[in-house]
């Protein structure tokens, strides 16, 4: 059973599993209101519901298969997430993703900082031997994260999600535990 309690300090942010106390304002912050160039360059489709967010955040707090940290700035606050999930124990892999909730948040380096303490828990804590996610082709700014981090292109799913109308490619990225290169 996974410790519920993690809290990972960092320079500017800090990453901690979400609880149940979180749901109002994980809602709030991430949903209630969502940034369209947010829902573009996450694939997301569809408005939720409070309740709806209430049901999944309850489902994955129990679930031993994923991390949901959610990412704080300084003042406390909630402003994305970064996520492990899909963990496969006898295999050591794992998939990733990341959000910031709002446009205005990116480009500063919180997504940097998140992907590289994410990782580092991955690879030190539970002892992961792969980590993989999926950025769509016109993400460049998260491509380039991705492969700072570490990441490496594996191959891609030709055109393989359709979004506002145009088809774009799905790339799929990974990282071995012998390419890491956190401290």
């Amino acid at each position: 059973m996974k410790d519920k309690n993690i809290i990972i300090p960092g320079k500017n942010i800090s990453l901690r599993l979400i609880t149940h106390k979180d749901i109002c304002e994980y809602y709030r912050r991430g949903f209630q209101s969502p940034d369209k160039e947010v829902q573009r360059y996450t694939g997301t489709k569809n408005v939720v519901t409070k309740e709806q967010i209430r049901i999944y955040v309850e489902g994955i707090i129990e679930d031993d298969s994923r991390y949901d940290f959610l990412i704080t700035n300084s003042d406390g606050e909630i402003i994305g997430e970064s996520v492990i999930n899909e963990i496969d124990f006898y295999n050591r892999c794992a998939n990733f993703r990341i959000a910031l909730f709002k446009s205005e948040d990116c480009g500063q380096g919180i997504g940097t900082e998140a992907i590289e303490m994410t990782l580092k828990f991955g690879f030190k804590e539970l002892n992961l031997h792969r980590i993989e996610l999926e950025v769509f082709s016109f993400n460049e700014r998260a491509y380039a994260a991705y492969c700072g981090a570490g990441f490496i292109e594996e191959g891609r799913r030709r055109k393989g999600e359709l979004i506002n109308g145009e088809y774009y490619d799905v790339i799929i990225m990974g990282i071995l535990h012998e390419e890491y290169k956190g401290k």
